[in-house]
Parts: structure tokens; C-alpha cells; sequence
């Protein structure tokens, strides 16, 4: 699939990949045996062969209706659905060969959505969504054309989530979370934004006049080192730091009156996809050196394969099997270096990666003016320190039983909020089996 030149995209935050044409996109569907090896791969259960087969045809639209009649937002999985470790991993044409590119060949289908809908006859059940991300935006989706009224309560000032506060406009741009939102608006979830849940609107008042509740609000609340100097001028939370370039626009400053401070020298401490877009990000605005720091080797990464080769071929530097352990500052408070530690790698630890060890007397320092922390998020705690009956485990994620309901009757949870920060697929699978239970719950 082409892309930008990477020393021009560098300097912009135009989207990267451009997509398929049609010829590009028939054949590269063409070489699908539709076996339907792929499907169990896909959280929400595509029809993969199906809308593979439609586009051969030159059956677009067919093809676009075929990905909505089981995903609600396929123009942004298209984009940013780890699909190598997902559904392609099953392909069969990769034992010996590429895979299919079924990610790229969503993103091509979805992109002939006729903007109609089909309303189903309403049920006279309500149900509230809390929460717009991946996960909220699909169970309101998938209960919506089952023919329940759904409202859904975003606290931010736009629905979306991580799709519009976390994932740079470069990789998803806003105006396909906007058309996606649009179109579940025709299915007829209404959206009310600025509500916070525990503190605009009690959970209680939702399960008082509501039939039911999901609770979708993700995983909003940053990790920290916790070494010293974590607190001087110049240190972001990756949370932080994206929320203002992507949500309050700063990389179109001055347009948009939120600047955002970058360094010249940025270090992005973590390797998951969101430490690449804050390095990416740092770059576009600005910054003249830009490393990535993390603990492990290359193939520990979380990340995308396809998002750190985008991060190589941008310049990016990476040092790896390097740790943070102190923040250094100047006189004035802010950030002038980065001590550090080499590790090397051990046995492998809970997660099944190898656990990093410090070796001694291998310190040495980075020097840099602006340090973003991007080791992870856990679940805000505010809607549990507000509603104690909600029950949580030792992480702060709700516990839910095999229906995704949780302690409350009633209130239903999916996505990051129960599972921690993962993938917007996985969010989307558990909103999708979320609604699906709702409704056997109200409706049998």
C-alpha cells in the first residue's frame, strides 16, 4: 500500500498511508482461497471471506455492508487493528507467502459506506453507554439496531475516546471517527458530551432510569517511573501529552490556541503503540532528535511492527535494553538529561517476555530537554470511589462475571476498564458480546 514519502510525512500530520485503489484492492483480494481460516481470528466475527469475495467483484458497497452487519466502526479497524496478529495470522496463504492483507482490504470497503441505515423497530427498552470509545460506541451500535433507544454519556467535549484523544491524526483521522459517530447517530444513539460519570451524573441515577448499563470508559489513567526528578518541567504523561495534540489540536497551533511544549531533544520512555505516536508526534512538531527508551529488546515490543518501522524510517532513534532511573534538571526546573541503566534479559516473567536486569555500573545518561512517559494506563478510579458497590479488582478493572455483568444488577462492562488498556478491537469484541448479553438479559 503506498505512503508518504517518510521525510515529507515527517512534517506533517497527513495521514501516512494512503490506501488501496481499486485495482490495487481486486487484486489483492483476488488471492483469497476463502477458507475462512481468519475468522475466529477477528473479536467481533467479520465475515472475512464474504466481503473479501464482494470486492473481487467490484461489489463495494456490498462489500462495506458486509463489515457493518458485524462492525460498526470498520474505516477505523481498517486502520488501527493489529490484524498480523489477528486475523492474517491465520491465513493460510502465510505459512509459505504474505497473508492477505485484510486490514488494508477494510479499510479500502469501508470507504464505499453509503451513509444509509436500516432502523429496526424500536423495543421500548433504554439503555445507557458509558463511555464513547471503541468499546461504548459498539455496544451502543449493536443495541441500536436491535431496536433499543441508547444514549450514550461521553466526558469529554467529543465522542471517541482513545480514536480521538489517543491516536494521532496521522494514523486515524478525526473526520472517519466523525463519519463513523455520524453514522450511529442515524441508527439513533443520541451522544451527550461533557457528562462525567460520578461526578456530572451518578451511576445510580443511570440504573434509576435506564434498563440497563454499560460501562465502557476505558483506561485513562497514566503510569508513572516513580524515580526521581519524574516531576520536573518538561515531563509528560503520554495520556497528557496526546490528549492535548490530538483532541485539543495542538499541532495545528496556532489555529487552535492549546500549545504544547517540545523539547528539541525528546525521549519517549515505553514501546508500545502509544510511545510511538507521542515519538512520532514529537517529531511533527518540532523537535530535531527524538529516541525511543525501553527496557527489553525489539522483539519484546508491543508495538505494531508496522508502527515501529513507520518510527525507523521517520528517524527515530531506539535504545533499547535501556531504563530510565533518574530525571535530571537545571537550575530552573527543567528537564536537562536522563540517567539510565543497560538491562539484559533474563527468564521470562508473567507476561511470557523476558524480564529485564539492571547491569552494574552500566549507568549512563541521555541527554535531553523533554522526557514523555508511556509505559501504560490503568483504569480511572473515580467511578468506583463513587460508587463502592462497584466492585474492582487489585488493578482498579471492574470484575465481571461470563455475561459481563458486574457487581451491580443490571451494569454491564466491557473493554479496557475490565481487561486494562489493550487493542481497539478487543474493546470492540467485548461491547459487541456486551450488547448481545444486554439484550438476552432485558429481552431473553
Amino acid at each position: 500500500m503506498s505512503e508518504q514519502d517518510p521525510r515529507k510525512r515527517a512534517k506533517n500530520f497527513s495521514e501516512v498511508a494512503l490506501g488501496y485503489i481499486e485495482g490495487e484492492a481486486r487484486l489483492e483480494a483476488a488471492r483469497c482461497i476463502k477458507c475462512g481460516k481468519c475468522v475466529p481470528g477477528c473479536p467481533v466475527g467479520i465475515d472475512i471471506p464474504k466481503f473479501i469475495s464482494e470486492i473481487v467483484e467490484g461489489n463495494f458497497d456490498e462489500a462495506c455492508a458486509t463489515l457493518k452487519a458485524d462492525n460498526c466502526l470498520p474505516a477505523v479497524c481498517g486502520r488501527v487493528c493489529p490484524q498480523e496478529t489477528q486475523c492474517e495470522q491465520l491465513c493460510v496463504l502465510g505459512i509459505k507467502d504474505e497473508p492477505v492483507a485484510i486490514g488494508r482490504l477494510e479499510r479500502f470497503a469501508a470507504g464505499f459506506a453509503t451513509g444509509e441505515v436500516s432502523k429496526t423497530e424500536p423495543n421500548g427498552k433504554k439503555v445507557a453507554i458509558v463511555g464513547s470509545g471503541p468499546a461504548g460506541l459498539t455496544c451502543a451500535g449493536e443495541l441500536a439496531s436491535r431496536g433499543y433507544s441508547v444514549t450514550v454519556f461521553e466526558a469529554l467535549h467529543k465522542p471517541g475516546g482513545v480514536l480521538v484523544y489517543g491516536i494521532p491524526e496521522f494514523r486515524l483521522p478525526k473526520k472517519i471517527v466523525d463519519e463513523e459517530v455520524g453514522y450511529l447517530k442515524k441508527l439513533g444513539v443520541e451522544i451527550k458530551t461533557n457528562m462525567l460519570a460520578g461526578r456530572t451524573i451518578a451511576l445510580s441515577e443511570l440504573t434509576a432510569h435506564f434498563d440497563a448499563v454499560f460501562i465502557g470508559v476505558g483506561a485513562g489513567l497514566p503510569s508513572f517511573l516513580n524515580i526521581p526528578g519524574e516531576n520536573l518541567l518538561g515531563v509528560y504523561s503520554a495520556n497528557e501529552f496526546l490528549i492535548r495534540v490530538n483532541l485539543m489540536k495542538a499541532y495545528d497551533f496556532p489555529k487552535y490556541d492549546t500549545p504544547v511544549k517540545v523539547g528539541k531533544k525528546v525521549a519517549v520512555v515505553g514501546a508500545g503503540n502509544v510511545a510511538m505516536d507521542s515519538a512520532r508526534c514529537a517529531l511533527r512538531l518540532g523537535a530535531e532528535k527524538v529516541c525511543i527508551a525501553y527496557r527489553r529488546s525489539e522483539q519484546e515490543m508491543p508495538a505494531r511492527t508496522e508502527e515501529v518501522e513507520h518510527a525507523k524510517d521517520e528517524g527515530i532513534e531506539f535504545k533499547l535494553l535501556t531504563n530510565p532511573i533518574e530525571i535530571l534538571g537545571n537550575e530552573e526546573g527543567n528537564v536537562s538529561g536522563m540517567k539510565c541503566i543497560k538491562m539484559e534479559l533474563g527468564e521470562p516473567d508473567d507476561s511470557g517476555r523476558r524480564r529485564p536486569i539492571p547491569i552494574p555500573g552500566s549507568e549512563f545518561t541521555i541527554d535531553v530537554d523533554e522526557v514523555i512517559v508511556a509505559i501504560g494506563q490503568s483504569p480511572n478510579p473515580l467511578l468506583h470511589a463513587t460508587t463502592p458497590e462497584l466492585e474492582v479488582d487489585s488493578r482498579g478493572r471492574v470484575k465481571v462475571d461470563e455475561n459481563l455483568m458486574t457487581s451491580i444488577p443490571r451494569v454491564f462492562a466491557g473493554g479496557d476498564i475490565v481487561s486494562g488498556a489493550a487493542t481497539v478491537i478487543s474493546a470492540m469484541g467485548q461491547g459487541k458480546n456486551a450488547a448481545a448479553n444486554i439484550d438476552k438479559h432485558l429481552c431473553g
